[in-house]
């Protein structure tokens, strides 16, 4: 049952200062627990419980992120009770939301979920928009901590669509962080990179220094992981810069362990011996088995750059008690990975290989689980066809008792959440098989998928069916003078001019790099060349402006074959195309060059 709003005047002027300070929680982190606190002191204990309570709830949340989950539970059980005298239903389950998460935060993942999946139907019916995807948030937590990533996806899709109406309250900011984490978890960095930015981008407008923290320190992990550690000062530098909270200790900390390993491998010692510090200064307060872990290895590769490798490997020798439940597989590669390279380092073959071997043992799972997730939809599917069952039996059964209704809408509740779930993943998953993230062509798998169709249906009909190779000119030089950012901006542009220019039939491509495909049926290829050379002038005619300078001008290599001309297989095609292509760079750059066409 719904929970009832008391009438606008019958509100206390404490009570609409604590609603204020629950609602702005993730907007302005200082300003709503400023209220929380002012609305405490106005409510007399006692004397105005509805106040009192939401003044707990906000506090307790604070708390969590910002002292302890110790702490911040105990406040939040104080809300419990408070809530429950007052017969508030809604209340009551956000306060169960905050314990849960407070069990989670200490690596007590099963218990948290336990705690939150018999309340579902009851909070998607009762919560509001953004509190319903707290709750769904809550449980997606603990499927991923405890490697279940499809299911914790589906959850966080369905989280993200129920506070898309109210974006301006900023809970959509924290999805995007925590689908971004997740991703990145399973090894899927430029994906995690593409949410980052947009969380990025929206938390410029909220007053919420930890919030902006977190976004960029998972930046800066995504960046380190691909080797790109130089890009990554700048996020570091970021989050060095964002005003301080009026309480620094807690494990929602900046994570000064994780900027420290991208600060030494980009070759700054310096700054990452000072974020160390910050790190170990950090231990003593609870925090979760990856922190530890990298503050370890972190402190190896301090020791490795100045020249003490038989101390780095020490250490992370000494740290093996630390493998503990929770830690996370890229947490595991991460050490595994540092303690073979050492030991390589230092001639220490047998082990340098036994430690490989783990990593690679590792990876291997950590891949597994990233296909685990691609592909479980078919699992969730079985469900839902179980659930559309039982909900077919009680449909047939006599209504004549409340019992009978009350399972009814429970199933019915089920089904509808299990339908969101499984939509939510599929048109995921679905996206990101065919679709290049960075330019929204088609990528190589799906020409794979589509050339032996397109080709069978081409010589069926007698048609020609063309097929082109575009190269980017000097795009190398691109990346070297004005930085990988201008780059994807470049390649964006692309994508763009191919999206316009392209017939509905075509078939557009990013084949890899700076290499575009394209697959024009009912066409020759001296037509297809017509059209390239189009987008050649075109293109001749874009510039871009980049903060290190200015592109005047881009062109382009292509190369152009059809069935007419090469022998009718995928690979003749292919090949045909590829090897125009390359005569077009020999011959000087800037031209399209055409199969066994004078």
């Amino acid at each position: 049952m719904r929970a009832m709003k008391p009438p606008r005047e019958r509100e206390s002027a404490a009570l609409r200062q604590a609603r204020k300070g629950w609602r702005i929680q993730y907007v302005d982190s200082a300003s709503s627990i400023r209220l929380a606190e002012q609305a405490l002191a106005r409510a007399e204990p006692g004397g105005d419980r509805p106040a009192e309570a939401w003044a707990l709830l906000t506090r307790g949340f604070h708390r969590m992120r910002y002292v302890s989950p110790r702490e911040g539970a105990a406040e939040l059980r104080r809300a419990q009770q408070c809530f429950a005298r007052l017969s508030d239903r809604r209340g009551e389950i956000l306060a169960t939301v905050g314990v849960a998460r407070c069990e989670w935060m200490e690596g007590r993942f099963r218990e948290s979920l336990d705690e939150l999946l018999p309340l579902r139907a009851e909070a998607l019916a009762v919560l509001r928009h953004e509190e319903r995807a707290m709750f769904l948030n809550g449980i997606a937590g603990c499927y991923s901590a405890m490697a279940q990533s499809a299911q914790a996806f589906a959850y966080m899709y369905e989280a993200l669509r129920e506070s898309s109406a109210v974006r301006d309250h900023g809970f959509d900011v924290v999805l995007y962080c925590n689908l971004a984490h997740e991703l990145y978890q399973l090894g899927d960095y430029y994906e995690a990179l593409s949410y980052l930015k947009e969380g990025i981008a929206r938390s410029d407008r909220l007053h919420n220094a930890r919030l902006a923290s977190v976004l960029r320190t998972n930046r800066v992990v995504c960046l380190t992981d691909l080797e790109r550690a130089g890009e990554a000062l700048a996020d570091i530098e970021a989050v060095l810069a964002l005003p301080g909270e009026a309480e620094r200790r807690g494990p929602s900390g900046p994570a000064y362990e994780t900027m420290a390993i991208a600060a030494l491998r980009a070759g700054e010692l310096a700054l990452g011996r000072e974020l160390l510090q910050r790190a170990r200064e950090a231990l003593p307060h609870e925090r979760l088995p990856d922190a530890r872990v990298e503050l370890v290895v972190g402190e190896a590769e301090l020791l490795a750059r100045q020249g003490d490798p038989q101390r780095a490997v020490e250490c992370l020798e000494a740290a093996r008690p630390l493998q503990t439940e929770g830690l996370s597989l890229r947490a595991q590669c991460l050490y595994f990975q540092r303690l073979a390279d050492l030991h390589e380092a230092l001639g220490h073959t047998p082990e340098a290989l036994r430690h490989m071997h783990t990593w690679q043992q590792l990876h291997t799972e950590r891949a597994r689980l990233a296909s685990q997730a691609r592909y479980q939809a078919a699992s969730l599917q079985t469900e839902l066809l179980r659930l559309q069952h039982e909900r077919d039996e009680i449909d047939a059964r006599q209504r004549a008792t409340e019992r009978a209704k009350a399972e009814l809408e429970a199933i019915n509740l089920q089904l509808q959440q299990k339908v969101r779930e499984v939509e939510a993943l599929q048109a995921e998953l679905q996206q990101r098989a065919v679709r290049d993230a960075l330019t929204g062509l088609f990528n190589r798998r799906h020409l794979n998928d589509v050339l032996p169709s397109m080709l069978a249906l081409a010589q069926r009909d007698g048609q020609p069916l063309a097929m082109v190779i575009i190269d980017l000119d000097h795009f190398k030089a691109v990346n070297d003078e004005y930085g990988h950012q201008a780059g994807d901006v470049v390649l964006r542009a692309f994508g763009e001019l191919l999206h316009r220019r392209m017939r509905k039939s075509d078939v557009a491509c990013r084949y890899g790099g700076e290499e575009f495909c394209l697959l024009l049926p009912r066409t020759s290829a001296v037509a297809a060349r017509r059209k390239v050379e189009g987008l050649l002038k075109e293109w001749r005619g874009a510039s871009f402006d980049f903060p290190s300078g200015r592109l005047a001008s881009a062109t382009f290599s292509a190369g152009v074959a059809d069935t007419a001309v090469v022998a009718a297989s995928p690979e003749a095609l292919l090949n045909a195309a590829d090897r125009c292509a390359l005569q077009a760079k020999r011959l000087g750059r800037n031209r399209v060059v055409v199969a066994d066409v004078p």
